[in-house]
C-alpha cells in the first residue's frame, strides 16, 4: 500500500479534475496498463479542502505500490510520460526527482 499527498497548485483545481476525467475516460485503458505493469490492483484519489488549498490524498493498492514512483521517473512509456508532465503541471512534482521530505507514515491501520 502506499499513500501519496500533494497539493494542487493555485488554479489548478479545474486542470487536476480534467486529469481525473481523462484517467476515468479517454486514457482509463492507459491506465490500467500503467497499474498492470507496476503491480498497482487499486488506484485511488481523494480531493481535500483544507485551510492551505486543494490537496489530492491518492492511494495506491497492490504488490508495487511501494516502487510506483521510483519506477515512474525514468519511465519513457508514452503514457508515464504524459502522467508526469501533469503530475508536474497541477502539483508541481517532479516525478524524476525523490519527492520534498518524508512519505506519509502509517501510524493506525484498523484492516491490519
Amino acid at each position: 500500500m502506499g499513500v501519496i499527498v500533494a497539493p494542487i497548485l493555485p488554479g489548478k483545481l479545474e486542470a487536476w479534475k480534467q486529469f481525473v476525467a481523462d484517467l476515468s475516460g479517454p486514457r482509463k485503458k492507459d491506465l490500467e496498463d500503467f497499474n498492470r505493469r507496476n503491480g498497482l490492483t487499486r488506484h485511488a484519489a481523494w480531493l481535500a479542502t483544507t485551510p492551505d488549498g486543494a490537496m489530492v490524498v491518492a492511494y495506491l493498492e497492490g504488490s508495487g505500490a511501494d516502487e510506483v514512483m521510483p519506477k515512474l521517473g525514468p519511465s519513457q512509456n508514452a503514457f508515464d510520460v504524459w502522467f508526469k508532465s501533469k503530475l508536474l503541471e497541477v502539483h508541481g512534482l517532479d516525478a524524476s526527482k525523490p519527492p520534498p521530505g518524508p512519505l506519509p507514515e502509517l501510524y493506525f491501520d484498523s484492516g491490519a
